[in-house]
């Protein structure tokens, strides 16, 4: 992994969603499905990864998405897991609470053809995560990117989430996670070793668990 570097942000802050933002298109940006369009609602509870840095992450990631089990935590629209698949990602398992979001991930699945190869489960990921199911041998890819307000409101529940999921996973697995700056990326778990990229307002952190 690239050194980890230390992050210098503006100090912008995500606002409340208002009535007057209008939704973005969201569509796949590299690999196999490469501009193909996702169903999106607009529902502005909803954050999409904006494509500048959906593309930044992938290239940082490079071929180590190949052959992995990617995990989309707090999926949101499923366009994380789903460009994983794109480049190369073997299955995929979607975790969001809002029942009509997990259809709309179910229904851009078959649009894609991947139906297959996905695992779209409804349930809050704090308690999926502590009941982790089997998930197979494959390495995981895992994406963690909730509402920036989990890392203040919830921050202990975030850290404890990293903490078991960084535990629990197959060696050669890796970790995406996107907060803003009002979350300090020094008490990730084992701090040391993220490769840590500003994008203002997004900072994206990147983890590998190195083989035993």
């Amino acid at each position: 992994m690239a050194k980890r570097k230390k992050p210098t942000t503006d100090r912008s802050r995500r606002g409340p969603p208002t009535a007057a933002t209008s939704p973005v298109g969201v569509r796949i940006i590299g690999g196999t499905f490469r501009g193909r369009k996702l169903e999106y609602s607009g529902d502005l509870r909803t954050r999409p990864m904006k494509d500048r840095v959906r593309e930044a992450l992938f290239n940082l990631l490079g071929y180590g998405v190949k052959g992995k089990l990617a995990i989309d935590l707090f999926a949101g629209t499923g366009a994380l897991a789903l460009e994983a698949l794109s480049r190369g990602a073997s299955r995929a398992v979607f975790i969001e609470q809002h029942r009509p979001t997990a259809q709309t991930i179910r229904r851009n699945s078959a649009t894609l053809g991947v139906e297959g190869i996905v695992d779209v489960t409804s349930a809050d990921t704090f308690l999926w995560a502590k009941r982790l199911p089997d998930l197979g041998n494959l390495p995981w890819l895992v994406f963690c990117s909730p509402p920036y307000e989990f890392y203040v409101a919830r921050k202990d529940d975030m850290l404890q989430l990293l903490n078991h999921l960084i535990e629990m996973s197959p060696p050669e697995s890796l970790f995406a996670v996107e907060f803003d700056d009002r979350f300090d990326f020094h008490e990730l778990p084992k701090a040391d070793q993220w490769d840590v990229r500003p994008y203002p307002p997004a900072i994206l952190g990147i983890w590998e668990k190195l083989s035993r």
